[in-house]
């Protein structure tokens, strides 16, 4: 029987009792399919969440895979999983490490694991750091194998579909599988998302903030037979929000992974609220059964790592043995997920140039998949701490930006600089806008937005300004936050059902560009053509290919001129963003290049918002 060890207040190893007995076997687990998740499980030695030595830190298992066919390799970590199965049995000790995989090539994969022990392995960079620690019953830590991966199967919503979502040096992310460009449309809101009563832990009743915890109640309704659960039951409510926000027709959730410290002090990987290098296995499981589902379910998952509160609560800001550790554990634990992005820092602002720099260089050096890894701060520090990141100064490769006007005036011309400077230094960001709105508004609910005059509350300014105003901006889409003026807030929302009207605008926005074919990875901004030189808001916006294809927006429909390049005929075809549809002939049916000619008006309601399509026939 295996015993593992903990050192308490500088005595000499404790007894902590026997491990946990596997739950799982052995070997290579999951579809051996492209783009799933293939999970291989090892047996090392028994410890324990507090065990000594750490079984987080003081043990570094890396897994190298390699493609036969074409010779890639990857370098993929790999974690303590205690039992094996933590998120049903809620055991912390164990013998079971495991590596999850997500293949992108069909074929014959070859794999060598690598063990290693030793004081901070972990974190530390060199192949032999440490010293071999047994593997699989092989003394030297050393296990090889192969499998064989065959084309995914998975259709419609699903990623797994699509392929992973990589940063191909553009404005926009592109599907690895179809390379199809993305567009995102979903929720910031809550930012406590995993703020959830169902997860394991000691969270929900250590004093710090246990009201903000959640049930997502109003969502257990939208929870279906066949979907996931964890211990009996547990889950639901979580899962079927995230089934909700999938039927509207949204396709992004973003969730803090830490924030002690922070506005609600309920999320952290850490086995407790002081804890700093040492991890909660059974709810990172259940966490990682929420975001295999959304996977699933084709969502694109924000990682929001740190918030303005903590950003130097790990090692002061420095690139230290805490920060590697939580970065690392969080690669190992959701880096095969197929649509993310790291965010290192909501309202990041106390940490130097240096220390970001260094966060992104790590992701990018740790994450065999290279994903997206941007940055957020408040609207007021934008230049000060954008500027240092621009082109090769860093790894950085997207902005999640956030706003502060409570009509949006801010979103359009905050999307077109941080395009066009990224561009201007030689690598154009993937630029989001992840909280339009100012702090106590940000988006109203369905109720507000009801009592206010006409029906317009800001719901009308936000689809005007921020929704539209980030797409025809050059922008990959917004996530929007939830202000703390209303019910269901950024700390508070237990139902997604409250901005349920909001939802389909979002969804006749993704809509039109996908139903249409919109080439929007080869257009820019072109807001002359409507007379918005000063990329204003209240004269619309333009967003054009020139001389093929050119998207208007007009806030307050009526009738515009447009000058298309050349002598071509255009076909003039009009979109309701309020009510979304198939497109419409207006007043006009064409229009010829070269010169200044009117679209016409639109086929009804002329005072209203809509979209014009203007296409080389």
């Amino acid at each position: 029987m295996e015993i593992g060890f903990t050192v308490t207040d500088g005595a000499a190893p404790a007894p902590l009792g026997p491990v946990a007995t596997s739950k799982i076997a052995k070997g290579v687990h999951g579809e051996l399919k492209k783009w799933h998740r293939v999970g291989i499980v090892f047996e090392g030695p028994g410890s324990w969440e507090n065990g000594t030595p750490n079984p987080f830190l003081d043990y570094r298992l890396n897994v190298v895979f390699r493609h036969a066919a074409s010779g890639r390799s990857m370098v993929v970590p790999g974690y303590f999983a205690a039992d094996g199965a933590a998120g049903e049995t809620g055991e912390g000790s164990g013998k079971i490490w495991r590596v999850n995989f997500s293949p992108p090539e069909t074929g014959e994969w070859n794999y060598e694991a690598r063990f290693r022990a030793g004081k901070g392995v972990a974190v530390e960079d060199g192949e032999d750091a440490g010293a071999p620690a047994r593997l699989d019953g092989n003394p030297d830590g050393i296990v090889k194998g192969k499998f064989t991966v065959g084309q995914t199967d998975k259709t419609g919503r699903d990623n797994r579909a699509r392929g992973r979502l990589e940063y191909v040096g553009e404005r926009y992310l592109r599907w690895a599988e179809t390379g199809k460009y993305f567009l995102k449309q979903g929720a910031d809101s809550p930012e406590n998302l995993f703020a959830y009563a169902d997860f394991d832990g000691d969270f929900k009743s250590d004093g710090q903030k246990d009201k903000l915890v959640k049930t997502y109640g109003p969502h257990v309704q939208d929870w279906k037979t066949g979907d996931p659960t964890w211990q009996d039951g547990k889950g639901k409510g979580l899962i079927g929000a995230i089934n909700y926000l999938a039927s509207e027709g949204v396709n992004s959730i973003s969730f803090m992974t830490m924030n002690i410290e922070g506005d609600d002090r309920n999320v952290f990987m850490y086995t407790a609220y002081g804890e700093r290098v040492r991890i909660d296995v059974s709810r990172m499981d259940q966490w990682e059964v929420v975001m295999d589902h959304a996977d699933r379910m084709g969502f694109h998952l924000h990682f929001k790592t740190q918030e303005a509160e903590n950003d130097t609560l790990l090692d002061n800001g420095d690139l230290g043995v805490e920060r590697k550790l939580y970065y690392r554990e969080l690669i190992a634990r959701f880096g095969h997920h197929l649509a993310l992005n790291w965010n290192l820092g909501e309202e990041n602002n106390k940490q130097t140039d240096l220390q970001r720099r260094e966060m992104a260089r790590y992701f990018n050096e740790t994450d065999p998949y290279g994903h997206n890894i941007v940055i957020h701060t408040y609207p007021p520090q934008k230049s000060k701490i954008h500027t240092p990141l621009l082109g090769e100064k860093s790894k950085l490769t997207g902005l999640s930006m956030q706003g502060s006007d409570p009509k949006f005036g801010d979103v359009h011309k905050d999307v077109l600089e941080w395009v066009e400077k990224s561009t201007a230094a030689g690598k154009p960001w993937v630029v989001a806008y992840d909280e339009p709105g100012s702090a106590q508004e940000g988006l109203m609910n369905d109720a507000e937005d009801a009592k206010n005059p006409q029906g317009k509350g800001n719901y009308a300014d936000a689809r005007h300004k921020a929704l539209w105003g980030v797409l025809l901006a050059g922008g990959t889409g917004t996530e929007w936050y939830f202000g703390y003026k209303f019910d269901h807030s950024d700390l508070t929302l237990q139902d997604f059902r409250s901005r349920d009207k909001w939802w389909d605008s979002c969804r006749h926005a993704l809509t039109f560009f996908s139903d249409n074919k919109i080439p929007f990875q080869e257009m820019r901004s072109d807001n002359a053509q409507v007379g918005n030189s000063p990329n204003g808001n209240e004269a619309g916006y333009c967003f054009s290919k020139p001389g093929d294809t050119y998207v208007v927006y007009l806030p307050k429909g009526g009738e515009r001129d447009l000058w298309p390049e050349g002598g071509s005929a255009y076909s003039i075809r009009w979109f309701d963003p309020r009510n979304g549809g198939r497109l419409q002939v207006g007043s006009k049916d064409s229009m010829l290049g070269g010169i200044g000619n009117s679209m016409g008006l639109p086929p009804s309601d002329p005072d209203k918002d809509w979209v014009v399509l203007v296409r080389k026939k």
